[in-house]
């Protein structure tokens, strides 16, 4: 394989939200740079099963206010 169509890996520092810090191997800046996450699984909610945050004003909430009561089923 050509040498030239590889990626130059090298080690970083990546910051997370909390301080910790850990080192890897990264294409991402150069060697001994520092990475600052701003989200990462510690702090998004995606990851932390934080509160889901609902539009109470969007389409969904403006059908289900209309139509909400209307059922299927037969009586």
């Amino acid at each position: 394989m050509k040498a030239e169509g590889h990626p130059d890996y090298h080690m970083i520092t990546v910051k997370m939200t909390d301080g910790t810090e850990f080192q890897t191997r990264s294409t991402w800046g150069s060697e001994g740079d520092t990475l600052s996450l701003e989200i990462d699984p510690t702090s998004h909610p995606a990851w932390t099963g934080g509160t889901k945050q609902l539009q109470e004003g969007g389409r969904v909430a403006a059908f289900n206010k209309r139509f909400g009561g209307l059922s299927l089923k037969k009586n």
